[in-house]
């Protein structure tokens, strides 16, 4: 069953539109969350805005927005005329231009969507306008007014459906000399490169996003279990790092230990017969 839309529209390419739906590809929603929470009584707490100079507070409706123009000087903007300046949406992802599908940085890229037909009607056309993009390796640049914001959209297409992918404006992005320009350029060559090559090439694999996880959530996690369970919390063991003091004896060292594990994977290998651990499932907070 697919997820709920967050979003349904129409795609358009030249004279040709489409009923389309965006679902969320990413989402924290099953991520453990806590409330803040009054340590004497056990109640929640609510959050109050309150006057930072009095300390009274200050109702929903006496609140105004701000931007700032000097220290302590601000220029007001009630909501209504901030909801005046927010563009009217039209519901329509408007194709602009096709693109190289590797043309676009993906320093640019901000949230993934899926992009499916939203009715039966849809799927013809929709469909044609996929297959064209497959057919001809190319990704679309798409404007449309997303949540209250003019968006540029990036639609490349994936399996049976599309993927859109909102892009960072570009002023929002920083140049990535500001990052790079303190890194000094030095040649790289002979044993030192080639040992570097062997290693990269001896752990080459494939992207699977199920074989990393999420440490943090996990020991969230068994905190949740340990106090439900009246039990005391032992914290993970931290990981030992190890300072580089010479970088050429580190990269033979890692290439011997990784050609010894090769060898190992090699050898055939006995299995010996034991017991199934049982699986303790993990619980969620509510």
């Amino acid at each position: 069953m697919a997820p709920r839309a967050v979003w349904k529209g129409f795609l358009k390419v030249a004279e040709i539109v489409c009923p389309v739906a965006l679902h969320t590809a990413a989402s924290t929603s099953d991520r453990i969350t806590f409330h803040t929470l009054n340590r004497a009584t056990g109640n929640r707490v609510r959050r109050h805005y309150v006057d930072q100079d009095t300390g009274k507070p200050v109702e929903t409706e006496d609140q105004i927005k701000g931007y700032e123009i000097a220290a302590g000087e601000y220029v007001e903007i009630d909501p209504e005329e901030i909801a005046a300046a927010t563009p009217e949406s039209d519901k329509t992802l408007a194709v602009e231009a096709f693109v190289r599908s590797d043309e676009v940085d993906d320093v640019f890229f901000d949230r993934p969507y899926y992009l499916t037909p939203s009715d039966k009607a849809a799927e013809e056309a929709f469909g044609l306008i996929r297959e064209g993009m497959r057919k001809s390796h190319a990704a679309a640049i798409a404007r449309a007014v997303l949540f209250r914001r003019m968006r540029s959209v990036l639609i490349r297409a994936e399996g049976d459906g599309l993927v859109a992918t909102t892009l960072s404006f570009d002023y929002a992005v920083r140049p990535a000399r500001e990052a790079f320009d303190g890194i000094p350029k030095l040649k790289i060559e002979g044993e030192m490169l080639e040992l570097a090559q062997h290693i990269i090439q001896t752990k080459r694999g494939t992207f699977d996003p199920a074989a990393f996880d999420d440490r943090y959530e996990a020991a969230l996690a068994d905190l949740v279990k340990a106090k439900l369970e009246g039990k005391t919390f032992a914290p993970p063991p931290p990981r030992k790092t190890d300072k580089v003091v010479d970088l050429m004896a580190a990269l033979r060292e890692s290439a011997g230990a990784m050609k010894a594990a090769g060898d190992k994977r090699a050898a055939p290998k006995k299995v010996a017969k034991s017991d199934p651990k049982p699986v303790v499932p993990r619980r969620k907070a509510s």
